[in-house]
């Protein structure tokens, strides 16, 4: 059964334009949290079946390969796998008056951690990636309000 983590946040943009924020791997350094450098990516990034290969900043997440496995106007999703866990992270938006909601959800397993890593996930994985997911989206939405022109 897949663990869940979340986070969301308002931001001045429209759907498809929040969308396309979070899909720019030029922006990623600015707001995705423990992102080092990009490695690779396809050409085609971020259509379906589009891969990047990214790499976090020491102590981090280590080597991260992200898949396009839907992307729509309002929302994109991809497979991730790092070294710790796999899973589907999916970004949301939805329109409100003045822009967007936008969830960012990622559903993962572990992939090591013994017959304690139910606890353990419970106790500091789920947490942690909470925290981290809410630390992105608050850059996330500094990088909207530029993009919006409201700084």
């Amino acid at each position: 059964m897949p663990r869940v983590a979340r986070a969301s946040a308002r931001v001045p943009l429209a759907p498809g334009d929040a969308v396309t924020l979070w899909s720019d791997l030029r922006r990623w350094p600015s707001f995705v949290e423990g992102f080092g450098r990009l490695h690779s990516a396809d050409p085609n990034w971020p259509e379906n079946g589009a891969k990047a290969v990214w790499d976090s900043g020491a102590g981090g997440r280590g080597k991260v390969t992200e898949k396009v496995m839907e992307r729509s106007p309002d929302r994109i999703a991809t497979r991730v796998v790092e070294e710790r866990l796999f899973g589907t992270q999916t970004f949301r938006a939805q329109p409100v008056e003045g822009g967007s909601e936008v969830e960012v959800r990622l559903e993962y397993e572990l992939t090591s951690g013994g017959p304690l890593k139910g606890l353990t996930d419970l106790l500091f994985i789920r947490r942690a990636l909470r925290d981290s997911l809410v630390r992105t989206l608050r850059r996330y939405a500094v990088e909207a309000d530029d993009e919006a022109g409201l700084r």
